[in-house]
């Protein structure tokens, strides 16, 4: 991820005394951090820089420490060159996984979204710069490079890889992988949509999130047509989650498979697991782990 820019200003800490305050910029947005300042500081510590300008604060002005322009140019040149590839996340998650020893354990899955910057037929993966259709892909050219991680990369399913309504895009690119295709904001746990897709054969994984059609039956008559169908079924949190845990016991009782409920952390997420444990003391030796199978459990 390139830094853009970089801009420091003067401002005040708590006890009034001037610091350092820093933007730094990237295509991901604005970062920002200021430097507090301790009043027993040990002789170890850090140096703290100054200005000595006694006409400024009794000398503990921070303005000399301002990158000058000229030297900011060559700072950001070496910043450049030190990140002239291309984006290196999925590269650093694989090699993440085989450090931690686990490469015939964890697999990839990824949240597209893509219907967020669909424009006028085509997509535009930078979409949150500036417009400027001239960038803008083809769904050919989006189901190419989804094919190019799932070569190079453990990735074994792809949520919303395409435009809520983009059906011959979804179908295609369905028909030419064997990984998991996931609807979310294709199907919204619809029965009507969930139909058109089988129909379609537009995907083959239902995202099944129970307020998304309003009621607990309606969702498991969803999950019924899914799996009748030869589709897996992932179980699913919101982003605006809460400690209710109720979505643990659905994933166990639906035999699913796969539930999608964050990162270990945070009590709303945290809690999902936590409750998966306890189901799996309650049961036993009659607790099964998909793993592998985690498309069709059953």
């Amino acid at each position: 991820m390139s830094i853009l820019k970089i801009h420091a200003r003067e401002i005040f800490d708590s006890r009034g005394n001037p610091t350092v305050e820093v933007d730094l910029y990237t295509k991901k947005g604005l970062f920002r951090a200021a430097v507090p300042s301790g009043a027993s500081t040990g002789i170890y510590e850090a140096l703290e820089l100054r200005d000595n300008d006694k006409t400024r604060y009794m000398g503990k002005g921070k303005t000399s420490l301002f990158i000058l322009q000229s030297f900011q140019e060559k700072i950001d040149k070496l910043m450049l060159d030190m990140d002239g590839t291309e984006n290196k996340s999925l590269e650093l998650l694989k090699h993440a996984i085989a450090k931690a020893g686990y490469s015939d354990k964890i697999v990839i899955g990824m949240d597209v979204a893509a219907s967020e910057f669909y424009k006028g037929g085509k997509y535009d993966l930078d979409f949150k710069s500036p417009d400027d259709p001239n960038r803008y892909i083809s769904s050919d050219k989006l189901a190419d490079l989804y094919r190019s991680f799932v070569k190079d990369y453990p990735v074994v399913s792809i949520e919303d890889p395409f435009d809520q309504d983009d059906w011959e895009a979804w179908t295609k690119f369905t028909a030419s992988t064997s990984i998991q295709v996931v609807g979310d904001d294709l199907t919204v746990t619809n029965p009507k949509r969930i139909s058109k897709a089988v129909s379609d054969k537009a995907c083959n994984c239902l995202l099944l999130k129970v307020n998304q059609i309003g009621s607990v039956t309606e969702s498991l008559q969803a999950c019924k047509m899914a799996q009748s169908n030869g589709w897996g079924v992932m179980v699913s949190h919101r982003s605006g989650e809460t400690e209710d845990t109720f979505i643990a016991d659905l994933v166990v009782g639906l035999c699913t498979g796969q539930i999608k409920t964050g990162a270990p952390c945070r009590s709303e997420r945290l809690a999902k697991y936590n409750q998966l444990l306890r189901i799996e003391e309650e049961l036993g030796d009659k607790a099964r782990f998909a793993g592998q199978n985690f498309r069709h459990p059953i």
